[in-house]
């Protein structure tokens, strides 16, 4: 292989032989010899390439450092942040060795060769990983600039860096063993089998990160569970072959990318951008203490600012329907309507809801019976909240309930729990 000459004149080519003879010359005779002028300029051009690279890393780069204190450009202090120029610089000193080489005489044709393709080798991937740092600068100038509805794209860059690394393996390779790059193209369809092999689960979280991005399934900060892997928390990344997920805890679940299109999970953005959290909490009624209120509960409930507008209504309708569908009178219960206390207590605790400052008023509400079971009568309250913030979600729902399990004995219910020891005691007591 030939070397490239970019721009050399013949003037450059004579100054560089005088320069290497009159260096020669001084050398002691015992010095000289047959291979004394190729190794000298030999050693001209490496010093020359190591005195530039030297120059660069003290003096370039300082350079841009120092002109990135004076501009408030954020994309030139993201470039610099991964060395993006830093890396490209470095081809420079390459590229005098790489064309340097024609003005060294007598140097022999296996010497240039192996030299041009290790420089060449070497160029490539000085280009490949300034590609890397291209790639790592857009992705945070995106990330810096996009907005919650952006989608993540870290999967596709992370995409990016693997094709040009297995394209600067290929051109390494070809160049080291000088042949052209469609002789190692060639031979990977027979291999293709093992490669997919290889790849299986990076083709396949490819795949996934595709379908996900597209689809908006996830994004980095939605709270997301995923009982399979123990991930109950927040994604706060989401790469080609792995999603983290910051479980409350602080623990860190890894979960391969193309799993979340294998197994169910549930993603709480929804309820995060509605800007209400769903209560769904049941009171198990004791079911022995359900009955009918007597006229002196329903006046002394009546009191009740809550209840008074409920118990009128209410009372008005028991009226009305026994006037007209009653005949006779009759004492008995059986014959016509009336309050119950789990009833009045159900009413109670909507409008107990409905006058609550953290309760939204446009979503769902509602207080409703579930099948009774041998641990009582479920009361289950249905209710959204006016915050998704964890602990105080938590705080609201507790303050709820504690009023609730404090306000049922006032309507004569009680609140079933399993017997304890004390209860067993009580009972012994009175045998």
């Amino acid at each position: 292989m030939s070397p490239i000459i970019g721009g050399q004149t013949f003037l450059t080519a004579v100054t560089q032989s005088e320069l290497i003879d009159s260096i020669v010359n001084i050398l002691p005779e015992s010095l000289q010899g047959e291979y004394t002028v190729p190794t000298v300029g030999l050693f001209i051009i490496f010093f020359v390439s190591a005195l530039v690279h030297l120059v660069i890393r003290v003096w370039i780069i300082h350079l841009l450092h120092k002109l990135d204190e004076k501009t408030v450009s954020e994309w030139y202090a993201v470039i610099l942040k991964h060395k993006l120029p830093q890396r490209a610089l470095f081809i420079i000193p390459l590229l005098i060795i790489y064309n340097g080489l024609n003005l060294v005489p007598e140097i022999p044709e296996e010497v240039t060769d192996f030299i041009i393709r290790l420089t060449a080798a070497t160029m490539v991937l000085v280009g490949a990983r300034a590609l890397d740092a291209l790639l790592s600068s857009v992705h945070t100038l995106y990330l810096m600039n996009a907005g919650p509805d952006k989608a993540p794209i870290k999967s596709y860059i992370q995409l990016g860096k693997v094709i040009v690394y297995v394209f600067a393996g290929l051109f390494i390779v070809s160049s080291l063993a000088d042949k052209s790059p469609w002789y190692f193209l060639t031979g990977i369809g027979a291999a293709m089998a093992i490669i997919l092999l290889l790849f299986r689960d990076t083709l396949l979280s490819l795949v996934a990160s595709v379908q996900l991005t597209n689809n908006d399934l996830i994004r980095v900060g939605d709270w997301i569970e995923m009982p399979q892997f123990g991930a109950d928390g927040d994604v706060i990344d989401i790469a080609l072959n792995t999603v983290l997920v910051q479980n409350f805890d602080k623990t860190i679940s890894v979960i391969p990318t193309h799993k979340f299109l294998e197994h169910s999970f549930r993603n709480w953005r929804g309820m995060q951008e509605t800007g209400g959290r769903r209560i769904m909490r049941s009171l198990n009624i004791d079911i022995s203490s359900i009955r009918f209120l007597t006229y002196h509960e329903i006046e002394r409930l009546r009191e009740s600012i809550l209840l008074k507008d409920y118990i009128n209504e209410k009372m008005k309708d028991v009226h009305d329907y026994n006037s007209e569908y009653l005949k006779t009178s009759s004492s008995t219960l059986t014959n016509g309507r009336w309050l119950t206390n789990v009833g009045t207590f159900r009413a109670y605790i909507i409008e107990y809801l409905k006058k609550h400052p953290n309760a939204k008023k446009d979503l769902t509400m509602l207080v409703r019976q579930l099948e009774p079971t041998e641990k009582g009568l479920p009361l289950q309250v249905y209710v959204f909240v006016d915050t998704t913030v964890w602990a105080e979600y938590e705080g609201i729902q507790s303050d709820i309930f504690d009023h609730l399990l404090a306000i049922a004995p006032e309507f004569g219910l009680n609140i079933f729990q399993q017997p304890t020891g004390r209860d067993f005691r009580v009972l012994s007591s009175l045998n």
